[in-house]
């Protein structure tokens, strides 16, 4: 079945209503709403869903993975996918999909609550007129005005925050390795080399996934470069900030507050920072508004729907190269890669080393990479893994084999070819119908249709004979092409015993 079969979907934590509501009422899904269940549970029901849509609750481990052997795709209805294995998942053939927009207006604002919250020790002077007392000195605050906040990551919600907290006149700075400095200057967010952001800021708060290079982005050393007094907000992963760094900087000053949304740990069993005066502790509220979990939801089950449906495929975290795969213009082009990949295996069951996909006009100039993918599949078809876009790539460096591709532009025909091991194909569509055109230098009279069973000979078919194979194994011929090297029938069913036809090859596409 293709990745975008999908007819059982699992949802197992708590989301809105509308995710399943769309799921079944847009996509035809069936769907089963099971929040809370433990991981015992969830391993010995995962095996008959095709999809599985999570929030943070659930782990959806390697165990969980390759219990799910109908799995296809894993949806996290949110930005962060660290409670998906997605080495595992890619693996296994599996999309891994979240919703990077869904709570990112949520996550911002609550990240500017708590840079107010610091300014001004609003939460602890409510806790100590909550104990009846009337502190007024005891929590004198400062402006933001003039004040300059250094965002590290400067995607969605890092963008967010930088425009929210300028309409308070602060200066706005940043560090971002991906996102160009002349795109963060679109709105207002001057970038610097991260040794050069310590000092500057009055407050630091971070928006980055939690990567190996990103682990205690903020530490000792960064702390002693910042400014006494320095205030860090952190609503993106717990881990980023150095919990035991943050500690030191609090106890000597050198950190003037903290707001503190995740932790390394949820909930934390360490108190020392969540009991600590200067901190404002969270439980992990980010994307806790009705409003972004409705979001969420909504878009996670769209982009299930367009996925279904051959519309598209948005927010795979793992099959970058798929995204311009899923329409309907393209997919006929898909099942050609497949079926050419296919072919070439066939004719060279022990290929390995290069294989060159070459595109040729205009439609297909950015085709490459979904095409490599595509060629992939069906060189490797029959391989006991289960092989599809997702991991074609993976197993293909394996097995000896690098499969690239390159692009000739110009007014001339639309084609594919696909070359390894000294053999050439050329193929295109006639009528969205994948065909064959050539074979090395054979080319066909007409286009060969590339589907059902083929029996393919160097040189002319021995008619005859073929005609009584068939005939004996109770199978028909449907169409026969020849060039001036090859020839090809297409017959209703495959054929046991060839023998009589000398050398030939069958395959079924």
């Amino acid at each position: 079945m293709s990745l975008s079969d999908i007819r059982r979907v699992l949802i197992s934590d708590s989301l809105a209503p509308a995710c399943a509501q769309i799921l079944r009422t847009q996509g035809g899904i069936e769907v089963t709403e099971s929040p809370g269940l433990t991981h015992q549970q969830l391993l010995s029901q995962i095996q008959d869903y095709d999809g599985l849509i999570v929030r943070s609750a659930t782990k959806v481990t390697a165990e969980v993975l390759t219990a799910g052997s109908r799995l296809k795709l894993v949806g996290r209805a949110g930005t962060g996918v660290d409670n998906v294995d997605v080495e595992c998942a890619t693996k296994n053939g599996i999309i891994v999909m979240n919703t990077p927009t869904g709570n990112s207006i949520s996550a911002a604002e609550l990240t500017c609550g708590l840079v107010l919250s610091l300014s001004r020790q609003i939460p602890q002077a409510a806790e100590s007129m909550r104990a009846g007392k009337w502190d007024r000195k005891k929590f004198m605050g400062s402006e933001l005005y003039g004040k300059t906040i250094g965002i590290l990551g400067l995607g969605r919600i890092g963008k967010e925050v930088a425009i929210r907290m300028q309409s308070f006149q602060m200066r706005t700075i940043g560090y971002d390795p991906i996102i160009p400095a002349e795109v963060t200057a679109q709105f207002g967010v001057q970038q610097f080399p991260l040794e050069e952001i310590w000092e500057q800021c009055d407050y630091i708060t971070v928006h980055t996934p939690l990567l190996p290079s990103t682990t205690g982005l903020i530490n000792d050393a960064a702390f002693s470069k910042c400014k006494q007094g320095v205030k860090v907000i952190n609503c993106a992963r717990g881990g980023i900030i150095d919990e035991a760094a943050l500690l030191r900087a609090l106890q000597s000053g050198q950190c003037g507050g903290a707001g503190l949304d995740v932790f390394i740990e949820e909930p934390p069993r360490e108190r020392a920072l969540v009991e600590h005066p200067l901190v404002i502790s969270l439980p992990h509220l980010g994307a806790s508004t009705e409003e972004a979990q409705n979001r969420c939801g909504e878009e996670i089950a769209q982009q299930i729907v367009d996925l279904v449906k051959d519309r598209a495929l948005v927010g795979a975290v793992n099959a970058p190269a798929l995204f311009k795969a899923f329409s309907p213009e393209t997919k006929p082009w898909i099942q050609l890669g497949e079926a050419m990949g296919n072919l070439l295996q066939t004719l060279l069951p022990s290929i390995n080393g290069n294989v060159q996909v070459t595109t040729s006009g205009e439609i297909l100039k950015d085709a490459g990479s979904f095409l490599c993918s595509a060629v992939t599949v069906g060189l490797l078809r029959g391989n006991k893994e289960k092989i599809n876009l997702v991991n074609g790539s993976l197993f293909a460096k394996s097995t000896g084999i690098q499969v690239s591709s390159q692009h000739f532009s110009g007014a001339g025909e639309i084609r594919l070819e696909v070359s390894g091991g000294g053999i050439q194909l050329v193929g295109s569509l006639s009528d969205s119908i994948p065909c064959l055109l050539k074979i090395g230098t054979s080319e066909f009279r007409s286009p060969v249709t590339l589907h059902g069973t083929l029996i393919l000979w160097e040189g002319s078919a021995p008619l005859l004979k073929l005609t009584e194979v068939l005939s004996e194994a109770g199978s028909q011929l449907e169409m026969l092409h020849v060039s001036n090297g090859h020839s090809v029938a297409g017959i209703s069913s495959p054929v046991s015993d060839l023998s009589l036809l000398g050398p030939c090859i069958q395959i079924t596409l």
